[in-house]
């Protein structure tokens, strides 16, 4: 295989597995020897990419300067116009900010042609059913979750009862009707599903939970696709 095509396929693989990935499952992903796929990765570097890691530890694509926008095929401009798109119907007002000013920013440094493509594009989206006006604490929640800081909130239940909780915000998930904050529950001791709108009086506190914000999102996740997305809500 041409050296050229390695790297490229490496590059697609960091892009699509979650990071860090090992060396082993790089090599396992690009059909090549561990041997051969160091080589690649310094190969990467030297061109400017940054891989963060090394042997043993697993590696992590941090920025990759080596895919300009002009390699978006026609298939994946639509995707990206039409993932834009439902953000800016289906978020909070600052989050619809930021994806109306990400496609801007990404529709100008395409060629020409690809811009057209981009500004007409022939997928689109509409909702006849739109979901509640979000809370204002959305922003909270997602730099509490980014900073790994705990939050202080009052919560009150589909039954009426309120309780005084702290958590450690991993995600929010937006659903047909609601969005929930997915938490580790410092009362419960256990996670949880919170519906936002009946979270209040929101404080980040100057608890931290770095590092493990990322691993018990994904042992939250793992639980719930055992079983079935029934993870016990707040």
């Amino acid at each position: 295989m041409p050296k050229s095509d390695r790297l490229f396929r490496l590059l697609t693989a960091f892009r699509l597995l979650p990071q860090p990935v090992t060396a082993a499952r790089l090599a396992e992903e690009t059909g090549v020897s561990e041997r051969t796929l160091y080589r690649d990765i310094q190969a990467l570097r030297l061109a400017g990419a940054l891989i963060d890691g090394a042997a043993g530890a697993g590696y992590t694509l941090t920025e990759d300067p080596a895919l300009p926008p002009q390699m978006f095929t026609r298939l994946e401009v639509e995707a990206l116009i039409l993932g834009l798109a439902e953000v800016t119907m289906a978020g909070d007002p600052a989050l619809a900010k930021a994806a109306a000013a990400a496609q801007a920013k990404i529709i100008a440094t395409l060629p020409d042609r690809v811009q057209r493509q981009a500004v007409h594009a022939v997928t689109q989206t509409y909702r006849h059913e739109r979901r509640a006006p979000l809370p204002p604490h959305m922003q909270t929640l997602r730099e509490a979750a980014w900073e790994e800081r705990a939050l202080d909130l009052t919560y009150r239940d589909l039954n009426g009862q309120v309780t005084h909780r702290r958590i450690w915000p991993l995600g929010t998930v937006f659903l047909d009707r609601e969005v929930q904050c997915l938490a580790f529950c410092c009362l419960r001791q256990d996670f949880r599903r919170f519906k936002v709108a009946q979270m209040t009086d929101i404080r980040v506190t100057d608890e931290s939970f770095r590092p493990r914000r990322v691993p018990l999102l994904r042992s939250f996740i793992d639980q719930l696709r055992t079983e079935g997305g029934r993870a016990t809500s707040a």
